[in-house]
């Protein structure tokens, strides 16, 4: 059984946090923290093996929890779980020994895809002695990281939605679907299905415009 410590200041997160591990088997929640200190007082107790990690909290921020824990002798592992996009946070958060950076909001489905490959990579690294050779090495690492990347909904491209996301990526003040599917060479209404899909992921936010007649028109805009 992996032990988990949940760690977000916002109460109603974490419990949220909590309750999706403990559909994961194999996954148990041993405590909750709702700060910094709090975290690593816990963590410094034993038991942990796994920390599913705020960035954003007053106090000791989640990078601070992050550095402090890796010092630690036997320490847990970290799996960043943040709001925050920018790439120098990213790179900040692996620095600082994260295993997994997850964007919030995310679906049961990502967080249990992203510790089902945890739980791979344990058992894969598991053991104290030398490795054989680079393929073993190789092999254990790829448990963690999914070679596919994050499964996307049946029917729809990669390579299209990266476009997409170039597309919106290019247009600070948003795009409609008309715009996106001009951008992007595909039709309306596949233009409107992935932006969609980024708008229910969290990629982008779909803001109303009215005008002065009809229906209000839908603008997708990158999250910032």
């Amino acid at each position: 059984m992996i032990r988990v410590l949940v760690v977000d200041d916002q109460r109603t997160v974490a419990e949220g946090h909590r309750t999706l591990v403990e559909r994961v088997p194999g996954f148990e929640v041993v405590a909750v923290a709702y700060n910094g200190p709090q975290a690593v007082e816990r963590c410094a107790a034993g038991g942990v093996d796994l920390v599913l990690l705020d960035l954003a909290m007053p106090g000791m921020s989640g990078l601070e929890v992050a550095r402090a824990l890796q010092a630690m002798p036997d320490g847990p592992d970290v799996m960043v779980l943040t709001a925050s996009r920018d790439l120098h946070t990213v790179r900040a958060a692996m620095r600082g020994g994260a295993l997994h950076y997850v964007l919030k909001p995310f679906s049961f489905a990502t967080l249990q895809a992203k510790l089902v490959n945890y739980a791979r990579f344990t058992q894969a690294a598991a053991g104290q002695r030398d490795v054989l050779d680079q393929g073993e090495i190789d092999s254990a690492l790829a448990a963690l990281r999914d070679p596919s990347g994050t499964a996307i909904a049946k029917g729809m491209s990669k390579e299209t939605l990266a476009a997409v996301r170039e597309a919106l990526l290019a247009e600070p003040d948003g795009l409609t679907e008309t715009r996106a599917a001009e951008a992007v060479g595909i039709s309306r209404v596949t233009a409107r299905r992935y932006l969609e899909y980024l708008s229910e992921t969290g990629g982008c936010e779909r803001v109303p415009v009215y005008g002065r007649t009809g229906r209000p028109e839908l603008v997708y805009r990158p999250r910032g």
